[in-house]
Protein backbone atom coordinates (compact mmCIF):
# COMPACT_ATOMS: atom_id res chain seq x y z
CA UNK A 1 0.00 0.00 0.00
CA UNK A 2 1.63 3.61 -0.67
CA UNK A 3 1.82 5.66 2.29
CA UNK A 4 3.23 8.89 -0.12
CA UNK A 5 -0.94 10.14 -0.33
CA UNK A 6 -2.83 9.73 2.70
CA UNK A 7 -5.30 12.79 3.50
CA UNK A 8 -6.60 13.53 6.48
CA UNK A 9 -9.28 15.53 7.25
CA UNK A 10 -9.24 16.80 10.43
CA UNK A 11 -12.33 19.28 11.47
CA UNK A 12 -12.32 21.25 14.52
CA UNK A 13 -13.48 25.06 14.73
CA UNK A 14 -11.32 26.14 17.44
CA UNK A 15 -8.16 27.33 15.41
CA UNK A 16 -5.53 26.18 18.41
CA UNK A 17 -6.87 22.75 18.10
CA UNK A 18 -6.85 22.84 14.72
CA UNK A 19 -2.95 23.64 14.35
CA UNK A 20 -2.35 21.20 17.44
CA UNK A 21 -3.57 18.44 16.04
CA UNK A 22 -1.94 19.14 12.45
CA UNK A 23 1.38 19.51 13.83
CA UNK A 24 1.05 16.44 15.51
CA UNK A 25 -0.28 14.41 12.90
CA UNK A 26 1.48 16.35 9.49
CA UNK A 27 4.56 13.97 11.74
CA UNK A 28 3.29 10.88 9.97
CA UNK A 29 4.82 9.10 6.89
CA UNK A 30 2.80 10.17 3.73
CA UNK A 31 0.21 12.02 5.60
CA UNK A 32 -1.20 15.32 4.02
CA UNK A 33 -3.84 16.78 6.26
CA UNK A 34 -6.91 19.01 5.24
CA UNK A 35 -8.45 21.28 7.73
CA UNK A 36 -11.87 22.13 7.32
CA UNK A 37 -13.04 24.84 10.29
CA UNK A 38 -17.20 23.50 10.88
CA UNK A 39 -18.80 20.55 10.07
CA UNK A 40 -20.61 21.71 6.82
CA UNK A 41 -16.74 22.52 5.48
CA UNK A 42 -15.60 18.95 6.47
CA UNK A 43 -18.92 17.23 4.64
CA UNK A 44 -18.34 19.25 1.74
CA UNK A 45 -14.48 18.03 1.33
CA UNK A 46 -15.58 14.56 2.06
CA UNK A 47 -19.02 14.41 -0.72
CA UNK A 48 -16.87 16.33 -3.28
CA UNK A 49 -14.10 14.91 -5.70
CA UNK A 50 -10.59 14.85 -4.91
CA UNK A 51 -8.40 12.02 -3.40
CA UNK A 52 -9.99 10.02 -0.71
CA UNK A 53 -9.87 10.73 2.88
CA UNK A 54 -8.36 7.67 4.62
CA UNK A 55 -9.39 8.77 8.30
CA UNK A 56 -11.16 11.79 9.84
CA UNK A 57 -10.71 14.02 13.00
CA UNK A 58 -13.55 15.50 14.35
CA UNK A 59 -14.27 17.61 17.29
CA UNK A 60 -18.21 17.50 18.06
CA UNK A 61 -19.48 20.56 19.34
CA UNK A 62 -19.52 23.03 16.66
CA UNK A 63 -21.75 25.08 15.35
CA UNK A 64 -25.00 24.57 12.65
CA UNK A 65 -23.79 21.10 12.26
CA UNK A 66 -21.83 18.62 14.78
CA UNK A 67 -19.84 16.12 14.88
CA UNK A 68 -22.65 13.81 15.87
CA UNK A 69 -24.11 15.30 12.56
CA UNK A 70 -20.67 14.77 10.28
CA UNK A 71 -20.31 11.05 11.67
CA UNK A 72 -24.10 10.09 11.00
CA UNK A 73 -23.72 11.14 7.07
CA UNK A 74 -20.28 9.50 6.65
CA UNK A 75 -21.53 6.36 7.80
CA UNK A 76 -24.84 6.62 5.73
CA UNK A 77 -22.85 7.51 2.20
CA UNK A 78 -21.73 4.27 0.81
CA UNK A 79 -18.19 5.47 -0.62
CA UNK A 80 -17.39 6.78 2.91
CA UNK A 81 -19.02 4.30 5.25
CA UNK A 82 -15.92 2.43 6.15
CA UNK A 83 -13.76 5.51 6.92
CA UNK A 84 -12.74 5.55 10.18
CA UNK A 85 -13.08 8.42 12.44
CA UNK A 86 -11.58 9.68 15.41
CA UNK A 87 -13.40 12.47 17.62
CA UNK A 88 -11.47 14.74 19.69
CA UNK A 89 -14.31 16.85 21.94
CA UNK A 90 -14.52 18.64 25.41
CA UNK A 91 -18.15 16.89 25.32
CA UNK A 92 -18.51 15.66 29.22
CA UNK A 93 -21.58 14.45 28.52
CA UNK A 94 -21.22 11.04 30.38
CA UNK A 95 -23.25 9.43 27.25
CA UNK A 96 -21.31 10.81 24.52
CA UNK A 97 -18.45 8.06 24.09
CA UNK A 98 -21.17 5.03 24.26
CA UNK A 99 -23.01 7.37 21.73
CA UNK A 100 -19.75 7.97 19.47
CA UNK A 101 -18.79 3.94 20.05
CA UNK A 102 -22.51 3.02 18.45
CA UNK A 103 -21.80 5.34 15.54
CA UNK A 104 -18.43 3.12 14.88
CA UNK A 105 -16.16 5.34 15.90
CA UNK A 106 -12.40 4.02 16.44
CA UNK A 107 -10.88 6.18 19.14
CA UNK A 108 -12.40 8.69 21.61
CA UNK A 109 -9.91 11.54 23.09
CA UNK A 110 -11.24 14.02 25.80
CA UNK A 111 -9.67 17.53 25.54
CA UNK A 112 -7.38 18.26 26.57
CA UNK A 113 -5.99 15.23 24.49
CA UNK A 114 -2.31 14.60 24.31
CA UNK A 115 -0.76 14.86 20.49
CA UNK A 116 0.95 12.22 20.84
CA UNK A 117 -1.88 9.91 21.82
CA UNK A 118 -4.05 10.75 18.92
CA UNK A 119 -1.14 10.63 16.71
CA UNK A 120 -0.18 7.12 18.01
CA UNK A 121 -4.07 5.96 17.14
CA UNK A 122 -4.06 7.26 13.70
CA UNK A 123 -0.57 6.08 12.59
CA UNK A 124 -2.44 2.61 13.91
CA UNK A 125 -5.59 3.29 12.29
CA UNK A 126 -3.71 4.07 9.15
CA UNK A 127 -1.11 1.35 9.17
CA UNK A 128 -3.81 -1.24 9.95
CA UNK A 129 -2.37 -2.31 12.95
CA UNK A 130 -3.51 -2.24 16.94
CA UNK A 131 -1.52 -2.29 20.02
Amino acid sequence: MPVDRRPVLVVEDSENNAAMLEIALSDIPGVTILLASSAFEGWRILSGAGPPIRAIVTDLNMPRMDGFELIRRVRADGRLAATPIMVVSADTDPATPQRIAQLGVSAFFAKPFSPAQVRRKLEQILNGTTD
